[in-house]
């Protein structure tokens, strides 16, 4: 048996093979680059428009504090001399916002809750329930989105005398149900589709009626989204103007007022001795409460836009 002694010589490896040189960016970077210089506008563009929306409510709160020369005379987002809130005073019991204060809170708690029981139940049943004439009801309701609340003033004004509700809360109320009901049921019915079945189902096998099913199953289900569109139509019946305007009308009017007409008739009342601390102090009443509830359900509001968007 032999064997081989002759020795082995050891292979090197040679040098790594040279890689290209790349002279164009990579793509992804690119469309990072891209990205980002998008994300720096957006911000800006997201400041410019809080700047121009929060400029004009701090110099209201601001002028709610100074006088009338203070106001037309002195830097406009200066601090005033004193913080006084005679103007406040004055607002709520001679100007009488404290009146239309409570007429607003109580025309728009009663017609938000039946905009959102009558939109909650229209949009449950077009969204879930299949019958002859689903389509045609879901898109009349929808149709009101398209059509301006201006050019329904005249017919809506004799359609509300003839019922005799003119200048009576319980027509204001009829009227912002139905100028709301179009974005409730909109709103509520792309939500209803989202969801599932399954509950549904095990409910109504376990002996549960279709109002039970709604109240106790749906209803708890879709809580972000009544919250939200809850809130929207708040701010909207809160801030609406040419409704009550239209409809307000007649003998003591003025006591049914609600807060949009009562500081129109500050602002116009008066003319050139118009007291403008007072009529800055009682748009400051009328816009804190909707800043503040809007805070308060921030969270749920944005829950409700985006729940559905994701599964």
């Amino acid at each position: 048996m032999t064997t081989n002694t002759e020795p082995t010589t050891p292979v090197h490896p040679g040098p790594p093979a040279a890689r290209p040189v790349h002279s164009h960016p990579r793509p992804d970077n690119k469309r990072r680059s891209e990205v980002s210089l998008l994300s720096r506008l957006g911000h800006i563009a997201l400041l410019i428009w809080a700047i121009l929306v929060i400029a004009p409510l701090l110099w209201t709160v601001l002028a709610s504090f100074k006088t009338n020369t203070e106001i037309f005379l002195g830097n406009p987002f200066a601090v005033p001399h004193s913080f006084s809130f005679d103007s406040y005073a004055r607002a709520w019991e001679k100007a009488n916002v404290g009146r239309y204060f409570l007429n607003s809170v109580f025309v728009v708690a009663l017609s938000t809750t039946g905009t959102m029981l009558l939109g909650s139940m229209a949009a449950y049943v077009l969204a879930r329930y299949s019958f002859i004439g689903n389509r045609a009801i879901y898109y009349l309701f929808v149709s009101g989105l398209a059509f301006p609340v201006f050019l329904a003033l005249v017919p809506l004004f004799l359609v509300v005398n003839n019922l005799g509700l003119l200048n009576t809360y319980t027509g204001l109320i009829l009227v912002y149900i139905a100028y709301s009901l179009p974005f409730t049921v909109f709103f509520l019915a792309a939500f209803f589709k989202t969801l599932p079945n399954a509950v549904a189902e095990a409910a109504m096998l376990d002996g549960a009626s279709h109002t039970r099913l709604f109240f106790q199953v749906m209803m708890p289900m879709a809580k972000p989204a009544l919250v939200s569109i809850t809130i929207f139509n708040i701010l909207g019946q809160w801030n609406q103007y040419l409704l009550p305007v239209a409809l307000m009308q007649g003998e003591n009017a003025d006591q049914k007022w609600v807060l949009t007409q009562g500081i129109a008739s500050i602002s116009t009342a008066a003319g050139y001795q118009a007291d403008w601390s007072t009529l800055f102090a009682a748009l400051t009443l009328s816009i804190l409460p909707m800043i503040v509830m809007y805070g308060v359900f921030q969270h749920q509001i944005q829950q409700g836009l985006t729940a559905g968007a994701v599964k």
